[in-house]
């Protein structure tokens, strides 16, 4: 993982919308925690950031080197758990977009 702002042709971005149930918050963080850790530690990961929307929604994207990594990860029997556990406890919605990064642009600050 990286402290840059990045994207290369070819990577794969997962951008996970979603909305927690009140009260999922303190089993959902340890869980996400693990994930976290867990989606670290495979082949291919680049990146993953989580934003807050003022409305609870929450945008998280996830960063895999190409698509055959990002394909490991979704099937990964941990991550597979985690999921169910988010349909069943913790999210009240969610939507998922899986997309290959075809040309990416970056703008380096100088000085």
């Amino acid at each position: 993982m990286t402290d840059r702002i990045s994207f290369a042709p070819g990577q794969v971005v997962t951008v996970f919308r979603s909305r927690l149930r009140d009260e999922a918050a303190p089993e959902f963080g340890e869980l996400a925690a693990e994930m976290l850790e867990a989606a670290r530690s495979m082949p291919g990961f680049v990146d993953y950031k989580v934003y807050f929307a003022d409305d609870g929604e929450r945008v998280s994207v996830i960063v895999f080197d190409r698509l055959e990594s990002q394909r490991a990860w979704a099937a990964d029997p941990r991550h597979r758990a985690a999921q169910q556990a988010g349909r069943d406890r913790f999210y009240s919605e969610y939507s998922l977009q899986v997309s290959m990064c075809v040309e990416a642009w970056e703008f380096p600050a100088v000085g």
